[in-house]
């Protein structure tokens, strides 16, 4: 029973940050296609520090599925 628990937290776990993940990037994406409309010449440098602060984003969840998937298989 308790290592049921523990699958069914670690999967609910990887869930919410996969969710948190998907909602942070696409607010990002938002405010730099919003920035972009606003001042085209700069795109280049906005799309760059999209991508960087995404591709943060997904380290962080991909360290957080890691430890659910750890906790679950403990």
């Amino acid at each position: 029973m308790l290592v049921l628990l523990d699958l069914f937290s670690a999967g609910i776990g990887a869930g919410i940050i996969a969710l948190g993940a998907g909602i942070g990037i696409g607010k990002i994406g938002a405010a730099a296609m919003e920035a972009i409309a606003r001042q085209p010449e700069t795109s280049g440098k906005i799309q760059t520090a999209m991508i960087i602060a995404c591709a943060l984003i997904e380290g962080v969840a991909l360290f957080g599925v890691l430890i659910c998937l750890l906790i679950a298989t403990k």
